[in-house]
């Protein structure tokens, strides 16, 4: 899900207050404390990032902040400051998530719920049966004659990233599934460096198929993007989806900066302003944190580690 070619990489840098708000919003005057966001996986494609400066301006006004939104780190830097607790906050993919939360550098702070319901697309299943849940939709052109993974032996493929759970653990996974020890089962996969690039490649002829974040791929079709609108989805990977895109906090980060954040994040819905934020990003609300809904991406990381599945080298 995390790619360093994409705009989706940035920070949002404020101040906020240490007490929390009420419920209606109304901040109280306290000591206040430095924190930073920020975002190596998002809700949405690059070109909604725009989202997450009006996220930023929203927690200013519930909790007194002064926010400004900075870009320029690359992924690792980002990770680096997370862990080290200069940056508190983090929107990030969930296998990246399961790897820190699994060396104590990471805590969960909420689960965002999507609103894309059933037959909005034919061919998108929607959320309503997977609240907390996102997808791996699995796309070729929408005029290709390839219907399954079945069809897709010996063809051309695309992944994100590595470090990506929908881009690259889920369709591995589907791979373990099919009794496949490597990416061998394509003709050629490439490295496409982002799931906006790898819907490019597979719109335009490129490749025959990827496997992509469904956050990306529904927020480009809500757009009408050509490209998104270019492709269709064969598979979504894993029948009941895989725990989505985790807001995360350091665990050195002041006990503070989290309950007052968590408490804005999860009644966010509850607000006009908030709730209109929400939804332009196709969320329905922030869920309180549950761990276990990640269970999913670790099975799959140990299937394909189990199986001697060997990784792609690109």
């Amino acid at each position: 899900m995390v790619n360093l070619k994409s705009a989706r990489n940035f920070i949002i840098a404020g101040v906020l207050a240490a007490t929390l708000p009420l419920a209606t919003g109304e901040a109280v005057a306290a000591g206040k404390k430095d924190v930073k966001m920020v975002v190596t996986a998002a809700f949405v494609s690059s070109k909604g990032m725009h989202i997450y400066e009006e996220m930023a301006r929203y927690f200013s006004r519930k909790l007194d902040w002064d926010v400004k939104v900075v870009s320029g780190l690359s992924y690792d830097e980002s990770d680096e400051m997370l862990e080290k607790g200069t940056i508190q906050v983090g929107f990030v993919c969930g296998l990246p998530y399961v790897h820190k939360f699994a060396e104590g550098k990471y805590d969960l702070l909420a689960i965002p719920v999507m609103g894309l319901k059933k037959g909005v697309y034919p061919d998108a299943k929607g959320y309503e049966d997977v609240p907390g849940k996102y997808y791996s939709y699995t796309i070729v052109h929408k005029d290709s004659p390839i219907k399954s993974w079945e069809d897709l032996k010996g063809k051309t493929y695309a992944y994100n990233e590595k470090a990506s759970n929908s881009g690259y653990n889920m369709p591995r996974y589907k791979l373990v599934q099919l009794g496949e020890k490597s990416w061998d089962y394509f003709s050629k996969v490439v490295a496409s460096g982002s799931h906006e690039e790898s819907i490019r490649l597979v719109s335009q002829g490129m490749v025959d198929a990827s496997s992509v974040d469904s956050l990306v791929l529904d927020y480009d079709r809500h757009l009408g993007d050509p490209d998104a609108m270019n492709v269709r989805i064969i598979e979504h990977l894993h029948p009941g989806g895989a725990g989505n895109v985790p807001v995360v906090i350091s665990r050195k980060a002041d006990p503070a900066v989290k309950t007052g954040l968590q408490r804005v994040l999860l009644n966010m819905h509850k607000d006009p302003v908030g709730r209109k934020i929400l939804e332009q990003a196709l969320i329905l609300r922030l869920d309180p944190p549950d761990d276990s809904n990640y269970d999913d991406i670790r099975n799959m990381e140990k299937s394909a580690k189990d199986a001697g599945f060997i990784d792609h080298e690109g």
